[in-house]
């Protein structure tokens, strides 16, 4: 034989039994094989779903108590003011000479 029919011949059978081998997949066992991984992923989608809408409630929840806080602390510090100007008109009438009664 000669050299290159040498050369020619492995590399004839390597590509024939490669071709042979391989096989083709049908739809329906593709089908098959996805299907488990697609219940997963929807049963994950909706899980996404509802884990969104719940932090969206959060969210909303707590802007809300944010606000409130805010009003809370305006309220809290006009308080405060009107507190410091009745302990000053105490102080101020605790200062003062007693006058005695007649």
């Amino acid at each position: 034989m000669s050299s290159v029919a040498s050369k020619f011949v492995p590399a004839m059978l390597i590509l024939v039994g490669g071709v042979g081998l391989s096989g083709c997949a049908t739809k329906s066992y593709v089908r098959e094989q996805i299907a488990p991984v697609s219940q997963r992923v929807d049963t994950l989608e909706a899980r996404l779903q509802e884990t969104d809408g719940t932090a969206k409630a959060a969210l909303a929840e707590a802007q809300a108590a944010s606000g409130q806080l805010q009003a809370s602390g305006q309220r809290l510090d006009q308080l405060n003011g009107r507190v410091d100007g009745v302990e000053q008109r105490l102080q101020a009438q605790e200062s003062r000479p007693k006058r005695p009664r007649n």
